[in-house]
């Protein structure tokens, strides 16, 4: 009888210990990546008006 319940006691042990697999569980928290606001609207201008610069010196 007591190898019974001892069959039983590890049985036991052995089925919670290995219930979640042999990986444990890792939760990864979302990485959340925002582009930087651009400093000014302008900032997108100063080549273009530098290239019509060039082209208005260079046709007269």
């Amino acid at each position: 009888m007591k190898k019974l319940a001892l069959a039983a006691a590890f049985a036991g042990v052995a089925s919670t210990a290995f219930a979640g697999g042999m990986a444990p569980v890792v939760e990864v928290a979302p990485v959340v990546v925002e582009e930087a606001a651009a400093g000014s609207s302008a900032s997108g201008l100063i080549i273009p008006l530098i290239l019509v610069a060039l082209i208005a010196v260079a046709a007269s």
